[in-house]
């Protein structure tokens, strides 16, 4: 059985912490490929900072040089409002014969029960949940509320990855006139000069 992650974002833009912890959590749980999965109109998040042809773009040119990681376009080509519960099926119907893995951060997994049909994710995925060194989360923290939910969870142990390596930093440092060498792929910088994207504010 084939083996498939899914991470999920924005990517508004794409940058190296996005690609470490996806190379992590494929080498973990020997998936054979993850789905970027860029977010079309998020329930909670309706506005991105760039135009969804723009973040596609990004994600692509981020992602070329690894024949293990693909972009999906499954949130982006159907209408609002895009929860995961609902765009599992629509994975699952385009790799039937596969598992599927959702990854998430260990905020996610705290907030989980409070996800729009938790119970609906697990019968599609399991979780993988990217655990950082300085996280006290565990994979029985919501059996209480979600029975056995720990038994569709596996932990990843990724780097400790701190604030800078956020998308809205990396923005705030691009507005600021200030450069993101080595925190965004040399092409997804090259992609947002080119088309003049989260260019400093006036003067």
């Amino acid at each position: 059985m084939q083996k498939i992650g899914i991470l999920g974002g924005t990517f508004d833009p794409p940058h190296i912490g996005h690609l470490i912890l996806a190379e992590y959590t494929l080498e973990a749980l020997q998936l054979d490929k993850v789905l970027f999965l860029p977010a079309g109109v998020q329930p909670h998040k309706p506005e991105t900072r760039s135009h969804v042809q723009h973040r596609l773009n990004m994600v692509q040119h981020a992602i070329a040089d690894n024949p293990k990681f693909a972009l999906s376009r499954v949130d982006i080509d159907r209408d609002p409002p895009h929860y995961t519960a609902d765009t599992l099926p629509l994975l699952q119907q385009q790799y039937p014969d596969a598992q599927l893995y959702f990854l998430m951060g260990g905020d996610n997994l705290r907030s989980f029960p409070q996800w729009e049909r938790p119970q609906a994710i697990i019968k599609k995925a399991r979780l993988a949940v990217m655990r950082r060194s300085d996280e006290d989360i565990t994979p029985t923290m919501h059996d209480d509320s979600i029975p056995n939910l720990s038994e569709h969870i596996d932990m990843v142990d990724t780097p400790l990855l701190s604030i800078w390596l956020s998308s809205t930093h990396i923005v705030e440092r691009l507005k600021n006139g200030l450069g993101i060498r080595y925190i965004v792929p040399a092409s997804v910088i090259a992609y947002i000069q080119a088309n003049q994207l989260y260019l400093p504010e006036p003067s």
